[in-house]
């Protein structure tokens, strides 16, 4: 896969199938995150698939959820976000694999690399991930679950739910980077315009649905 295909398309997907992902292709992304500019002992990775573990944690994901987000209160216009969002906690459990990632000593910043790298080597994969930090308000009761250390200095950074998507990959919307990006100063333009994506999915491609994306 081209790498800007993978950058534009590696999108949050909420909505994954109960299908494990094999062993190999396990393998393939976490060797493609441990590749990530950082700094090795800083970081450690643990997955997570097994089915008991993997409810325990959903409950704990689901009140979480249910105690942060009020969907009555959201704006219209990330209503289809909380949407998916409501999906994913109520059906966290059937997440086939979780990937938490640990930082020690630099405060994340070796971590969420290596997560990134992960994240698109999945989709060249073909398997979606999202990447979420409700578990981290309850750090303490789900690295004992895990088993983690106490005494080491590991600290969530945050966990990739992953799992073959229901929906389609697609470019998302966002604003154009020239109205979120300055030059020198705040608020000053950064001397580009990007008024629509500078990479277009090939959608005539025989690999690809005639469907339009899910966004």
């Amino acid at each position: 896969m081209d790498i800007r295909e993978a950058i534009y398309t590696t999108r949050s997907m909420r909505r994954l199938q109960p299908d494990p992902i094999p062993i190999e292709v396990q393998a393939r992304i976490l060797d493609a995150a441990i590749r990530a500019p950082s700094e090795p002992d800083a970081r450690r990775f643990l997955l997570v698939d097994d089915p008991d573990l993997r409810r325990r944690i959903a409950g704990i994901y689901l009140e979480i959820w249910e105690s942060t987000v009020d969907p009555t209160a959201i704006p219209p216009a990330m209503q289809r976000t909380v949407r998916s969002g409501d999906h994913l906690a109520r059906h966290f459990a059937e997440v086939p694999l979780l990937l938490f990632g640990f930082a020690r000593t630099d405060h994340g910043g070796s971590i969420f690399p290596a997560l990134q790298n992960a994240m698109l080597a999945a989709r060249a994969e073909g398997v979606g991930t999202t990447l979420t930090m409700f578990l981290n308000s309850r750090e303490e009761e789900v690295a004992a679950l895990l088993g983690v250390p106490k005494d080491e200095g590991w600290r969530m950074a945050a966990c990739i739910a992953m799992g073959y998507p229901i929906g389609r990959w697609g470019v998302a919307r966002r604003r154009p980077a020239h109205e979120v990006t300055f030059r020198n100063r705040w608020g000053d333009p950064p001397g580009f315009e990007t008024p629509e994506s500078l990479w277009q999915a090939d959608m005539t491609r025989p690999d690809r649905p005639d469907e339009p994306p899910v966004w």
